[in-house]
């Protein structure tokens, strides 16, 4: 926002230099006291900065526009002294507006959280301040409000909309036991709310942590601007000595300094930075940091995992195939009752078919879970192995084909059991490839990005799932550890990695890639471990954060260019008397607004959807 005493500050220098112009005030001898006043008076910012910058022993802008000034005024020319002066503080007015303008996405997620909830405490009901909710607090939810907390629904039944959350444009049904979000819809029913999470720590909260701390978060890039503009305030003195050294012109001299200028790179390059961040936050994703924006722009290979993100990661049994004289609903009971505690996407699977088929599932006596592989799980006086043929084999039992069994499907995922060493037989499980996953390679590949798939999965399903959305490599069959010892190798060689993953078994993988994208349906590990969390499950809104980066990136680099070619110029006509002070100010001035509005090129409209949440 705008603040209007900087405006009026603006006005009375402008008015001022107009009457410079037009000497309509007296001046005491050879000194014009009142212009000098007035100059003192209304470029008190600018010389404030520059002092704070001395003591800090930095080199700027304003350090070196205050040397001008003094310089201007020294030789009289206080005309020069206040367009100077207003023209730099009309471009600060700028900066701060296009900065805040930057901001505009936090405040679209604020406006997302309702400022006041109706709660019933001690069995009487009172709207309260969203402030001054607790944890525990039971929430009342109104057909067409908004939910202000994280929590667990305790009575009622609603169909809530989570697309800011999941992306998911149907509404999903809630009753009591479900999970409900903060800034979700309700869209008809009642609903009474246990509060778990309040403000900052619900999902919107921890969004907006996230994008703030993004932008407080320097980028390299932003570094390199900060030293050219120093190096480029040092040129500016230098090339004014020695002009001074030369021509012995006080008036070429001060234009030398006036002209050159890298308030374009200081401001613009943060700026296009912010921008990027809150455009890529309405894109669909939460990008924690500048720095991993850049590395974004200059990234050359993109892994992603299979299940969960190339796929929806809701996988179905497909097929049943027992062994050595087992029944399908013998293996299922066993199946179901081992994996009854895990998490996994083929666990709750097996685990949904044995309930839709009525079975009675008691909890094993104990349960152990190897990332990558599968589980073991302790049921009556047996130990069962469940897992890859991989896992199996490693526990010494030998996976063999059950004689009724019919070959896997390309894309289908099996999961083989075993009682002791006994083998048992096998599931078959298919999952969707999501309908954007084409589309997002094709983009990525048109970028000169090469894409390549790593999973765990046996390479059959993985080669199959590889083809369908086109990616140029498939590595499959590999652990965990493997998979990050594949992507360090690459890092180590110096290449540019994005991951791209949801589960826990991704995580180290996401840590040790350049950049470490997370599902917004993924484990709260994988979120994590992530540089950049997508909102909701659309791998499309990652090729748009990646375009975004690129953008941003073209658009320093045009900053930097350009104001190097508009220095030297300036420095050069500038000594050999072509410019004077004014027209030095003015393409000092133009200069700069020009590179802060192509910066801008980068914020979000101010119109449009505000940007989805997850869970993070």
């Amino acid at each position: 926002m705008i603040d209007r005493r900087e405006v009026a500050r603006v006005a009375i220098v402008a008015l001022a230099a107009a009457a410079a112009w037009f000497h309509l005030w007296p001046r005491f001898g050879t000194i014009d006291v009142i212009g000098i006043a007035l100059v003192l008076a209304g470029g008190y910012p600018i010389v404030r900065e520059a002092f704070a910058n001395i003591v800090e022993r930095r080199m700027t802008m304003e350090l070196s526009m205050t040397i001008a000034l003094v310089a201007a005024l020294a030789i009289g020319q206080t005309f020069t002294a206040l367009v100077i002066t207003a023209f730099v503080l009309a471009a600060e007015i700028l900066e701060h507006a296009t900065v805040s303008r930057g901001r505009i996405a936090i405040g679209d997620l604020l406006a997302c959280l309702p400022q006041t909830a109706r709660v019933r405490r001690d069995g009487v009901m009172r709207d309260l301040a969203a402030s001054e909710l607790a944890i525990g607090d039971a929430v009342l939810v109104d057909p067409g409000a908004l939910v202000p907390v994280d929590g667990t629904v305790i009575a009622g039944h609603a169909y809530i909309d989570e697309a800011r959350i999941t992306g998911e444009a149907m509404p999903a049904e809630k009753s009591v036991g479900s999970s409900v979000f903060a800034g979700t819809v309700n869209r008809s029913g009642a609903l009474e709310i246990r509060a778990e999470r309040l403000g900052r720590d619900t999902s919107f909260g921890r969004i907006i942590d996230a994008v703030e701390s993004a932008e407080r978060a320097q980028a390299p890039i932003e570094r390199l601007a900060d030293r050219l503009a120093g190096y480029l305030v040092y040129i500016a003195l230098a090339a004014a000595a020695l002009t001074l050294a030369i021509t012995h012109n006080i008036v070429a001299t001060i234009s030398v300094v006036i002209v050159a200028g890298a308030c374009g790179i200081a401001a613009g390059t943060p700026l296009a930075v912010l921008g990027a961040i809150g455009r890529a936050a309405r894109a669909g994703a939460i990008v924690k940091g500048g720095r991993y924006l850049e590395a974004l722009a200059a990234t050359t290979v993109v892994a992603f995992d299979k299940t969960g993100t190339i796929t929806f990661g809701a996988p179905t049994v497909r097929e049943i195939r027992p062994a050595n004289g087992m029944s399908e609903s013998e293996l299922l009971g066993i199946a179901a009752r081992a994996e009854l505690r895990s998490e996994h996407p083929l666990a709750r699977a097996i685990v949904a078919r044995a309930r839709a088929a009525e079975l009675t599932l008691e909890e094993p006596r104990a349960f152990e879970f190897e990332a990558g592989f599968g589980v073991r799980a302790h049921l009556d006086e047996d130990v069962v192995t469940i897992g890859s043929a991989r896992f199996l084999k490693s526990a010494g039992v030998a996976v063999i084909a059950p004689a009724n069994g019919t070959p896997s499907s390309a894309i289908s995922t099996d999961v083989h059991v075993a009682r002791g060493d006994a083998y048992l037989g096998a599931f078959a499980f298919d999952d969707t490839i999501r309908d954007e996953a084409r589309a997002a390679i094709g983009r990525l590949r048109a970028m000169g990005i090469r894409t390549v798939l790593l999973t765990g999965d046996r390479r059959g399903s993985a080669v199959a799932v590889g083809t369908a959305i086109g990616v140029d490599e498939v590595v499959a069959e590999l652990l965990p550890e493997e998979k990050a010892a594949w992507i360090g190798a690459l890092v180590d060689a110096g290449t540019i990695v994005t991951m791209v993953g949801d589960g826990i078994n991704d995580a180290p993988a996401l840590v040790r890639a350049t950049v470490g994208v997370a599902m917004g349906s993924g484990t709260d590990v994988a979120r994590e471990s992530a540089d950049v969390v997508l909102i909701g499950n659309d791998l499309s809104r990652f090729v748009a954060t990646v375009e975004i980066a690129r953008r941003t990136k073209a658009i320093v680099m045009q900053n930097f260019v350009g104001t190097l070619v508009i220095d030297a110029v300036g420095i050069v006509l500038a000594a050999i008397g072509v410019l004077g002070p004014l027209p030095a100010t003015f393409v000092h001035v133009a200069s700069e607004l020009a590179f802060i509005l192509n910066a801008t090129r980068m914020l979000a409209p101010r119109h449009g959807s505000a940007p989805r949440a997850v869970e993070y």
